[in-house]
């Protein structure tokens, strides 16, 4: 999330009202292996559109983001689960980061309790952090932690077998063996995709108020900057193997919002560490040359646009000369406005835009 007057709007999440997280299903693998993978496995994905005979050749998937976001949505959460896995023309559900709100604790018992929810998944769940979870964990009423720690933390419990997705497994590369697990890259019916840890809070570079900082630490730069540096490894890697394979579009998952239409005025101290990703996005855009879609969340608002196009104002205030006519931002729903999640569904070859999307309201929505 912005600004610290935007994320005390939601109460405070009491992870002790979790204890409704539903068992965690039954191992399968993806589509590009066979794995451990039993008849029944094989059968839940052809199912799932991952196998010859599903969906005819159409890809969908699922992205949720900003959610669960207080005690209201921690109890509907596991039904918010339920809903995705009734729907079985899905391949995969992507959460783009913001597993509690900007006023909650981050405690152990809370990461502990999500986790749960996450293993009822029975698909492939691919999940980045949000600044929630870790950046902004210094606040007082947050719990006053070191936000590196609490990354760790992160780390620790959500990406316990690098290169694996949670819920149903499905196999991934990953940066682990460079420190970074969570950022992780897979191929889906001729679809590159690839989900990297971009938060909120300026990429991490706000400073730890919380702890009595007026500037960043110099522990805090070294981590922006390290993990930076392989955020665009991994765009560059991922646009590379998308050009080699003649893929249709490139997909690009991350928390922050890098263009939130609803800052008018954006200034360096809230957006300038977004710089260097801008211009690897724009760069890796033009070389591509197809349809490149960035979703993201953190401003919770349903949006779609074109942010790098020529003429826009967030090329200038990212000092960046080139423009990126062919990519789409697409800005999931969350906070209160999760109130439903973002179906995406490729197109038949030739359709000038290769995915559409259509969002889906939860049956029974917290608010």
């Amino acid at each position: 999330m912005r600004p610290m007057n935007r994320l005390m709007m939601a109460a405070a999440a009491a992870a002790m009202m979790s204890a409704s997280l539903l068992a965690a299903p039954a191992l399968a693998a993806d589509d590009s292996s066979a794995a451990g993978r039993g008849q029944s496995g094989q059968a839940r994905q052809d199912q799932r559109g991952n196998g010859v005979n599903g969906s005819r050749g159409r890809l969908s998937f699922a992205v949720i983001g900003d959610v669960p976001y207080g005690d209201a949505e921690i109890q509907a959460f596991p039904s918010y689960i339920q809903d995705l896995n009734s729907h079985k023309e899905l391949s995969f559900v992507g959460h783009v980061g913001d597993i509690k709100n900007g006023s909650s604790q981050c405690t152990d018992q809370y990461f502990e309790a999500i986790r749960k929810n996450f293993d009822a998944f029975d698909l492939p769940l691919v999940y980045t952090p949000g600044d929630n979870e870790w950046t902004d964990c210094h606040r007082p009423n947050n719990g006053a932690y070191n936000p590196l720690e609490r990354l760790a933390k992160v780390r620790d419990t959500f990406f316990p077998r690098p290169g694996t997705t949670l819920g149903q497994p499905m196999k991934v590369t990953s940066q682990a063996r460079q420190g970074y697990p969570e950022n992780v890259a897979f191929q889906k019916r001729g679809i590159a995709f690839t989900t990297v840890n971009i938060p909120g809070s300026d990429n991490s570079m706000l400073p730890w108020s919380g702890l009595g900082k007026t500037a960043p630490t110099a522990e805090q730069a070294s981590e922006v900057r390290g993990r930076t540096a392989a955020d665009i490894r991994e765009l560059k890697d991922t646009f590379r193997k998308a050009r080699e394979d003649g893929s249709r579009a490139v997909v690009v998952m991350t928390q922050a919002d890098m263009f939130d239409p609803t800052v008018t005025n954006p200034s360096q101290a809230d957006f300038g560490a977004y710089k260097p990703l801008v211009r690897t996005l724009i760069e890796e855009s033009n070389a591509f040359g197809g349809p490149v879609y960035l979703i993201n969340g953190d401003s919770h608002v349903y949006n779609q646009d074109h942010p790098l196009a020529a003429g826009s104002s967030w090329l200038s205030f990212y000092g960046q000369a080139a423009a990126a006519t062919n990519l789409t931002r697409v800005t999931v729903d969350g906070s209160s406005n999760a109130r439903d999640w973002l179906k995406v569904t490729s197109n038949p070859a030739g359709t000038p835009d290769v995915l559409s999307f259509e969002r889906i309201a939860y049956t029974h929505p917290a608010s």
